[in-house]
């Protein structure tokens, strides 16, 4: 059964990937393991590191791969941009106006619509990997105003 749910995670996540590159004119291939990926820190949550794997943010769709020791919070904000969630490691809290805040662990898969505020927190004991995508460019509100 545990292989199985791996196999599955691993077409959801090859699914999910393959939709945001089908978006960009220019789409090209890419393949690189886990251990490659350059994390920095991010700018304004200092607990999250992120890494860009395809896009050009500020231009159009991206996806990111995001990584978070327990206990690190992303507090409320929002975008302008639909983002799309995947927690490949660890449990992650999800939080959304007008849900009530859900538990994910891998394979959990959360949606949050333009403008949607939402939030979303690390926990347990072992870290969270996210894969997330955002339909155009991205920017960040923070807060509830969305």
């Amino acid at each position: 059964m545990k292989r199985r749910i791996n196999w599955t995670l691993i077409a959801c996540i090859a699914v999910f990937a393959s939709g945001a590159s089908l978006a960009e004119d220019t789409a090209t291939g890419a393949i690189k393991p886990l251990r490659y990926v350059q994390f920095s820190q991010d700018n304004d949550v200092k607990c999250l590191s992120s890494a860009l794997e395809s896009g050009v943010p500020k231009a159009g769709p991206s996806t990111w791969i995001l990584k978070a020791p327990p206990g690190c919070v992303v507090p409320w904000h929002f975008h302008t941009a639909e983002e799309q969630l995947i927690v490949v490691g660890g449990a992650v809290l999800a939080e959304m106006t007008g849900y009530p805040p859900t538990r994910l662990g891998a394979g959990g898969f959360a949606m949050m619509g333009s403008h949607m505020p939402h939030q979303f927190s690390c926990r347990g004991k072992a870290a969270c990997l996210m894969i997330v995508t955002f339909d155009r460019a991205y920017d960040i509100y923070w807060g509830k105003g969305g």
